[in-house]
């Protein structure tokens, strides 16, 4: 499955989940990454990601499935952070 991952977190944290969806993801902008990744990675990406995060300050995961990237358009207005060559 393709999936566009974004997160809000404290500052104290932001870190950690940069470390943790890049091991996962592409980076494609602060707090926001894409790509290809399987069930069973998505699982275990949320699940050490809901270690980092604190409900209490409001940390939030949002992610956006589809079956393949190519059901998806992407418009970039402006700089892009971090070109990816696989992403139409």
């Amino acid at each position: 499955m393709y999936v566009i991952l974004m997160y809000d977190m404290g500052e104290k944290r932001v870190g950690k989940m940069l470390k943790l969806c890049r091991q996962y993801l592409n980076w494609i902008q602060n707090s926001v990454f894409e790509g290809e990744i399987t069930e069973v990675k998505l699982k275990e990406l949320i699940s050490k990601a809901e270690m980092i995060m604190n409900e209490e300050e409001q940390d939030s995961l949002i992610l956006f499935k589809s079956r393949e990237q190519k059901w998806l358009e992407k418009e970039v207005v402006g700089y892009e952070k971090n070109d990816l060559d696989q992403f139409l």
